[in-house]
């Protein structure tokens, strides 16, 4: 009978509702095209689903060669829809992974619903050529089953995956280094701070921070005058060294390094109050030379002197001392920048003496003319060529780095930091031109207006401009058009130091040789925090 007469549906299994009928109820039959869209889903993944109405008859008239068309799609998404995947893996056609036609009749559409209506409904579930689309995690995977040739097996696409190749295999990828012991700690003691970094190797030339602490003691304190650690001064370090030695007993510590600097170097107690430090601590610490901490401030900002720098003069302006040294880089450029110094001096001042001679609270432009001029007269015993435009091959070929707490509160004044971030300040680059006017504004400021920012303080609101004093001499004697902020320095130095002894970073080259390209230490030397 003629589909559109109202009759009995035909064999093909065709809906025989009217156009208007159908169109009449678009909107009642929306909830069930969602159910049918989860019944095709569970259908792919294998489930088995209650059918919607009852399956039926084939058609088997050759007239009706669309709507035969249309039953091979009911198919694919029906319960065949696996076997059908798997027949065209296997190269067979669709039709032979049915096994029956009441197989395929679960994916036949209601009773009601025109052609033209289903076939909207199967394109969301479907693509345009009436194959299913299921989800990629949902795709199952066809394999050939060892049975037989035409034989195939359906399995997760998860489990198909070919396994990683043996660790010890030629195109194996290496395993990750792990340095779960492996933990270094360095202290640095000196004339204002007391400091503590322990850390993990990780990538050539780099580690990873597991702990830190600093806390400013003012050890120097009066030394310039008395030429003693006074005892408020030396119980102030006593007691910050007690958490250190906390904090170091705590940690699986594979090596250690722990130092004083210019504090203990100068005074004439300096052996008694580490003795004392001992005692009571457990800490026993060396008293450094001059030219090893310049040495160690240079391997500790090693990172930031860039491949195309030629002349380097690093700086690092301390409590009681400051230290310089001019770098000089050919082509042949060491694993260590440190071998790279040509010339270096210790100079006998730093931000707590000076500022206690000169006085800090106060300061007005003729007193920071003073501190500049003592600062040049110490500068000009210091026999060193200079670095003079006609050397240079280019505009960046020569640069200053200054590692201190004065050009970092000048960083973070220039940056207009509401509170100190150490990520932003270290390795930023100023200009000649930034400097000056970051040294003018801190020369403006009284006393409470410096203590009032926030990356300066009242700890350091009378010594800032005392190091602002002695980084001008430096900028005098050694011009150049940019300088780089490092917030690092002598406990980085130890640490990059250790490891290197200790050869971590040649493991981890020799775990990663084998084609995998990675950072030469000596590109990437120096410590990262």
């Amino acid at each position: 009978m003629d589909p559109d007469s109202g009759g009995k549906p035909p064999e093909g299994g065709v809906s025989a509702a009217s156009r208007h009928e159908a169109k009449s109820s678009r909107r009642g039959k929306a909830k069930r095209r969602g159910k049918r869209r989860d019944a095709a889903a569970n259908l792919r993944l294998g489930k088995a689903v209650e059918p919607a109405s009852a399956p039926r008859p084939q058609n088997t008239k050759p007239d009706a060669p669309v709507r035969k068309r249309k039953r091979r799609r009911s198919k694919s998404s029906a319960a065949g829809a696996p076997q059908a995947v798997a027949a065209a893996a296997a190269g067979q056609p669709a039709d032979a992974a049915v096994s029956s036609p009441q197989a395929a009749g679960t994916g036949s559409a209601p009773a009601g619903k025109s052609p033209r209506h289903r076939r909207k409904k199967n394109r969301g579930g479907r693509g345009l050529q009436g194959r299913p689309l299921a989800p990629a995690k949902a795709v199952p995977s066809v394999a050939k089953s060892p049975n037989g040739a035409g034989a195939v097996s359906v399995m997760p696409a998860r489990e198909q995956r070919p396994r990683d190749p043996d660790a010890s295999g030629p195109g194996a990828r290496p395993e990750r280094p792990q340095f779960v012991d492996d933990l270094y700690a360095a202290l640095d003691l000196g004339t204002n701070n007391c400091r503590l970094l322990i850390a993990q190797p990780t990538r050539p030339g780099q580690f990873r921070v597991v702990d830190a602490f600093s806390r400013i003691v003012r050890l120097g304190e009066g030394l310039g005058t008395s030429r003693r650690l006074s005892q408020d001064a030396m119980d102030r370090a006593v007691e910050a060294l007690r958490i250190c030695a906390a904090k170091l007993a705590n940690r699986p510590i594979r090596r250690k390094r722990l130092i004083a600097t210019e504090a203990c170097r100068s005074a004439e107690n300096g052996e008694e109050f580490l003795a004392r430090v001992t005692a009571e601590t457990g800490l026993e610490l060396e008293i450094i030379n001059r030219e090893t901490e310049a040495r160690l401030a240079v391997s500790g900002c090693s990172s930031l002197v860039g491949r195309e720098a030629r002349s380097v003069v690093l700086f690092d302006i301390g409590g009681g001392s400051s230290e310089i040294a001019v770098i000089r880089i050919d082509d042949n450029r060491s694993s260590r920048l440190a071998n790279h110094i040509t010339h270096w001096t210790s100079l006998p001042v730093g931000v707590v003496t000076l500022s206690e001679r000169h006085g800090g609270r106060d300061v007005t432009p003729d007193v920071f003319a003073a501190m500049v001029a003592e600062v040049e007269g110490m500068l000009a015993a210091f026999d060193c060529p200079p670095v003079r435009p006609e050397h240079r091959h280019g505009a960046e070929d020569f640069h200053l780095i200054g590692t201190s707490g004065t050009v970092t509160t000048l960083a973070g004044v220039h940056l207009d930091l509401p509170r100190y971030d150490r990520r932003k300040v270290d390795g930023l680059w100023l200009s000649d031109e930034e400097v000056t006017a970051m040294q003018a504004k801190l020369l403006s400021w009284d006393f409470a207006g410096r203590a009032s920012n926030p990356c300066i303080g009242p700890d350091r609101a009378d010594l800032v401009l005392a190091g602002c004093a002695i980084l001008e001499a430096i900028r005098r004697r050694w011009p150049s058009p940019r300088m780089r902020v490092a917030d690092r320095g002598l406990r980085e130095g130890l640490l990059t130091d250790m490891m290197a002894d200790d050869g971590v970073w040649r493991r981890v080259r020799s775990r990663h040789h084998g084609g995998h390209r990675h950072s030469d230490w000596s590109d990437e030397a120096g410590a990262r925090r």
